[in-house]
């Protein structure tokens, strides 16, 4: 299983690598991360985290054919930012599907760590989702899950994985930043397009109202 372990952490961390940059191939190499995570769970009992894996895979295809048509008029998806309401209602969902789910697993299941390995799916599967639409705020979500990841996996011995997770969390941080650079950028461009299309409606009507 360490062979397996090893080479999903080499497609992680080139997927997190390319999704910073907004890079398309993000979505094929996550997609080879995730299914073989599939075999590593199941391996170390932690079923949440498997059953979120084999939903990773329906996601990453989706999230692969979003970013690449699901923009304006099915063009490239531009990285947006989401309500404070939206981002709270996120977080809600959050605590409570991951205290339900926990308590299923830890009362049908031999799970090893139910409540945190459940925050864990639930979380990911919010910061997932929001990744596939490119909300900037999927990176908070990545944040506090790589926290408790890390010392879930290294509790169940998973050095390679809670290893991995530690990188993913210096990742999400600086994939916040980068996403956050590029969103300002975005705006400012739209914003100086919109002031620059106010000044020439006026000047070109006023010319044809002389004619």
């Amino acid at each position: 299983m360490i062979w397996i372990e090893s080479t999903a952490t080499i497609f992680g961390l080139l997927c997190v690598w390319l999704t910073i940059r907004q890079n398309i191939w993000c979505w094929p190499t996550g997609l080879v991360q995730v299914f073989l995570y599939i075999f590593v769970f199941y391996d170390a009992k932690l079923y949440s985290d498997l059953i979120l894996h084999i939903i990773y895979v329906v996601m990453q295809v989706y999230g692969w054919h979003h970013w690449l048509r699901g923009g304006t008029e099915h063009k490239e998806l531009k990285v947006t930012d989401q309500s404070i309401s939206h981002t709270a209602l996120w977080t809600v969902t959050a605590i409570v599907g991951a205290g339900i789910w926990g308590y299923l697993m830890a009362s049908l299941t031999d799970a090893a760590v139910p409540y945190l390995d459940a925050f864990i799916v639930v979380t990911s599967l919010i910061a997932q989702w929001l990744m596939a639409r490119k909300k900037i705020e999927s990176w908070f979500y990545w944040i506090t899950v790589d926290i408790v990841a890390i010392g879930v996996y290294f509790y169940k011995s998973l050095y390679i994985t809670s290893g991995l997770y530690s990188v993913f969390l210096f990742l999400a941080i600086s994939g916040y930043f980068a996403w956050r650079k590029g969103l300002i950028t975005e705006t400012g461009a739209l914003d100086e397009n919109r002031i620059n299309a106010r000044k020439i409606r006026p000047a070109s009507s006023g010319a044809s109202t002389g004619d």
